[in-house]
């Protein structure tokens, strides 16, 4: 037991900030990665075209960060207030497996029974783009977990390298449609589903730094049982759920509404003002769980509330700029990155930079929540927001739907942010003991 102390001890630890500053390089490389996979594929393909594959990524996106973030958030969480406490193997993986797999298998069943209305009533009787939502709905079962391992462990520039990888993965293949070596709508969308296995060869390189176990696995003082990892899953489903509705709701009520096929992808291309940015900041954000997680597992509650409010205030000015950026070359630059008819506004392009910058702070709040074992109140703020955002797409207040949406946007992020606040200033819960050093006994 000595042993494999002595030699998870010895591994190399950074803290918050030059976890963040690691992941933040592959996680910054990825938004760049995933804005060109959008901008080649807009390019190479029509209008119509194009809004079928902004259709499938908001789709696919909302599925796998609802039903596959939670379980990456439970071990990421858990791991990392273990190792806090000095218990560095035998982490418990079986409760977050079964999960997982309950999770991908519920998935697998739904996407069968409803093929028939998936193919026409999205994706106009494409049987291609379906069996890529269904590939790549599963693939990134997997991937998430992957993600959640590497993180409790601090593992961060091979997170980085995992998510890097897939971003690279699909954009090669809109590339190869944009100089011609392949052709059409399916080449570009495969990309979604080739990408999460791709990434998964950085595993192999996570297990081989593995510290050597010599004795039993150590036990786990707070045993994961299924109902209380079932219980955080459930709450950071919802919350995915409606971070999913805020980034997509614009798009899916849009494409079901407007008049014109092509205005749900004018409004997918403004949103990816937020997504670039908060893909990004899941670098921060990412990193700052399992360090917020080893603190509350301590005595570190000045340290967190630290790590809080330097987070946010880097939040602040990053969105800052972004508006004041928007407000000068806003129009101009939609108009090189997206080869569409739609006219861009200066003030409606800033209102969602701040809006990117209300729910980068929201989701700092959010880790600060989970943190503290408080994931049932941060749902709760999350599904208000949410449905104020669909309540707000739905009527027809603001006639164009483009602002509609850049407007609903902020209004709806500003609330979620605000809403999380009065979470986070609820007191956390008192710090577990640290495990007894086994070498003194």
């Amino acid at each position: 037991m000595a042993a494999a102390t002595e030699e998870a001890e010895a591994e190399p630890r950074s803290g918050y900030g030059a976890g963040a500053r690691i992941l933040s390089i592959g996680i910054a490389s990825t938004g760049v990665v995933t804005f060109a996979y959008f901008s080649v594929a807009s390019y190479a393909l029509n209008d119509v075209d194009y809004k079928y594959i902004s259709l499938l990524w908001s789709v696919l996106f909302v599925i796998v960060s609802v039903i596959y973030r939670p379980i990456e958030q439970l071990l990421s969480r858990t791991i990392a207030g273990r190792r806090a406490r000095g218990l560095h193997t035998g982490h418990p993986l079986r409760t977050p497996l079964l999960i997982q797999a309950s999770f991908a298998s519920a998935f697998l069943v739904i996407a069968l029974i409803f093929r028939t209305t998936i193919e026409n009533r999205l994706f106009d009787g494409s049987s291609t783009l379906y069996w890529v939502l269904v590939v790549a709905g599963l693939a990134y079962a997997a991937s998430y977990f992957a993600r959640g391992w590497l993180a409790g462990h601090q593992w961060f520039g091979l997170y980085g390298g995992l998510v890097f990888m897939e971003a690279t993965t699909r954009l090669l293949f809109a590339v190869a449609v944009a100089i011609g070596i392949a052709e059409g709508q399916n080449v570009v969308a495969m990309g979604m589903a080739a990408a999460p296995f791709v990434s998964l060869v950085v595993v192999p390189l996570a297990f081989a730094r593995r510290p050597r176990v010599t004795a039993a696995p150590e036990p786990d003082e707070e045993e994961l049982d299924l109902a209380r990892g079932g219980r955080f899953a459930v709450a950071v489903l919802a919350i995915m759920a409606a971070e999913q509705t805020l980034l997509n709701a614009g798009v899916l009520t849009v494409n079901a509404t407007a008049a014109n096929a092509a205005v749900a992808g004018y409004v997918f291309n403004a949103l990816l003002i937020a997504r670039a940015p908060l893909q990004l900041f899941q670098a921060i954000q990412g990193s700052l769980l399992p360090h917020l997680a080893g603190l509350e597992a301590t005595e570190g509650r000045e340290q967190f509330e630290h790590a809080i409010r330097i987070t946010i205030l880097a939040i602040a000015g990053f969105a800052g700029a972004v508006a004041l950026g928007l407000l000068v070359l806003g129009p101009w630059a939609m108009g090189i990155l997206f080869d569409d008819a739609a006219t861009y506004g200066r003030l409606g392009l800033a209102a969602v930079a701040l809006g990117m910058g209300a729910h980068l702070a929201a989701g700092t709040l959010n880790q600060a929540a989970l943190a503290r074992d408080h994931a049932g109140a941060a749902a709760a703020a999350w599904l208000v927001a949410a449905a104020a955002f669909v309540g707000w797409m739905l009527l027809p207040i603001v006639d164009d739907e483009l602002v509609r949406a850049e407007v609903g946007y902020l209004g709806a992020a500003t609330l979620l942010c605000a809403l999380l606040a009065m979470v986070y200033r609820r007191r956390g819960a008192p710090p577990a003991e640290a495990a007894p050093d086994p070498r003194s006994e």
